[in-house]
């Protein structure tokens, strides 16, 4: 029987400790529920955790000869997103040069899957110190939901998606987006929609894997804003982290690829044409309960 492909795990690199280790943490993850397929991981830019081509290397001198790839973003239609799978697309193509026999597919980049919709809405519960778990208290929590912001309009437009699918289905008073710079609403205008819309309860919610810079930055927009208009009790949440759900995420996009190639069959694909298809005739739905 053929054996599985290996499953490289692709991610922003970011200068950041506490975010190096929460990458190497949701690999670990990953690894301990499929024993029985390889797995590594790695980022672009000046991370502070293995580059892409480490952890190709790491894979191809444990003997794999096939590897299925996931970008591991929130915004899949953004340009950072496309930064990131044009890396990882140049990576296996170089990979197979240096390691003659070796080849690899890109799946579809993370986005807003249904199990990390899930981990964002524990968030919200555990934020809310348990408080938004029933339908009456559902009601009366308002989220704002978080991006960093950019200058990209795909990619911010990818957070008012996420904002809409979080809401369908979860009973919430509302979800609506803000951002920490550079595009609108700001987090105190997002705040101040909420509060208009008759908001008395607020869980700031980082749209965010890990903890970073930007997540710093909303709490500490919010709090200023909450400090100004006591009225509005203001809960702050903290990002999805690596999580069991994001893990079974990730293996979720995996096995995509897999279904698509005969089970475990030839895996040998251009995978900037395997990562145009999917966005083309994939997408996530909303997860309804």
């Amino acid at each position: 029987m053929t054996s599985p492909p290996a499953l490289l795990i692709a991610g922003h690199g970011d200068p950041d400790a506490s975010q190096t280790e929460a990458f190497r943490a949701l690999v670990a993850r990953a690894a301990a529920r499929r024993p029985g397929v390889a797995v590594a991981g790695g980022g672009t830019g000046p991370g502070g955790g293995p580059s892409l081509a480490e952890a190709v290397d790491e894979l191809a001198g444990r003997g794999v000869t096939r590897l299925t790839a996931v970008a591991l973003t929130l915004f899949p239609g953004g340009r950072g997103t496309a930064e990131l799978t044009e890396a990882v697309a140049t990576e296996l193509a170089d990979a197979g040069r240096r390691h003659p026999g070796l080849s690899g597919v890109l799946g579809r980049p993370l986005g807003p899957h249904p199990k990390v919709l899930d981990a964002l809405e524990e968030r919200v519960a555990e934020a809310a110190g348990g408080g938004s778990r029933t339908p009456g208290d559902r009601a009366a929590t308002t989220v704002l939901l978080v991006g960093e912001g950019g200058t990209d309009p795909a990619g911010n437009a990818e957070l008012c998606r996420a904002a809409r699918l979080l809401w369908e289905g979860r009973g919430f008073a509302g979800v609506e987006p803000a951002f920490v710079s550079l595009a609108a609403p700001d987090v105190a205008s997002g705040l101040d929609r909420c509060a208009r819309l008759g908001a008395r309860r607020v869980v700031v919610l980082p749209y965010a894997l890990f903890e970073g810079v930007a997540t710093g930055r909303a709490r500490q927009q919010a709090e200023g804003w909450a400090l100004a208009y006591p009225s509005v009790e203001v809960r702050f949440a903290r990002p999805v982290g690596p999580v069991e759900a994001l893990a079974e995420a990730v293996w979720d996009h995996y096995a995509e690829v897999a279904a698509r190639h005969d089970g475990y069959g030839d895996h040998r694909a251009a995978p900037c044409e395997t990562h145009r298809r999917d966005e083309e005739r994939a997408k996530d739905h909303a997860h309804v309960r």
